[in-house]
């Protein structure tokens, strides 16, 4: 049986959030999870929706979620699609469901004639960066993420 692929409502948020909690656990970052299904609520559907979902439905039972939001590239003049999260559950990896986010999500982003597709992905997580190599992604290995969160951010904040 395929998964059907859709846009996620209302009625999924729970389960998006139960999907995010494993995905936590399995990159070892549960500790720093404070999502919330209000918060996702909120930020998902609320009056400025600020990120999107697509999820992958088998037998009535989401199996695995991608969350995503428009980004802008100042160089190619585009907004483009930036992948947050990918997740499919352990029992349904290698069945074509990552593959079939990440096409629907690159369609999208054609479709809305943005200028790239990007994520990011653990160094450690050698599986996902052959599987995204695989289809066709490019690694960079110049690139560094910067964050600044919590205390830091607001002491960012402040004028000096």
């Amino acid at each position: 049986m395929t998964a059907q692929l859709r846009a996620a409502e209302p009625r999924d948020v729970e389960a998006i959030v139960g999907l995010i909690r494993e995905l936590a656990e399995f990159e070892h970052l549960s500790d720093g999870l404070e999502l919330t299904t209000g918060a996702l609520i909120r930020h998902l559907f609320g009056a400025r929706p600020v990120v999107e979902a697509v999820v992958a439905e088998l037998e009535g039972k989401l199996v695995a979620c991608a969350l995503f939001f428009t980004n802008y590239s100042t160089f190619l003049g585009k907004p483009g699609l930036y992948l947050e999260d990918l997740y499919v559950q352990p029992e349904h990896r290698g069945t074509g469901i990552g593959q079939a986010l990440l096409r629907h999500l690159a369609g999208l982003a054609v479709a809305r004639e943005y200028g790239r597709f990007e994520w990011s992905v653990l160094d450690w997580n050698e599986g996902a960066i052959g599987f995204y190599k695989r289809m066709g992604a490019s690694v960079l290995p110049e690139w560094r993420i910067c964050r600044v969160t919590g205390e830091a951010l607001n002491q960012l904040s402040v004028p000096k």
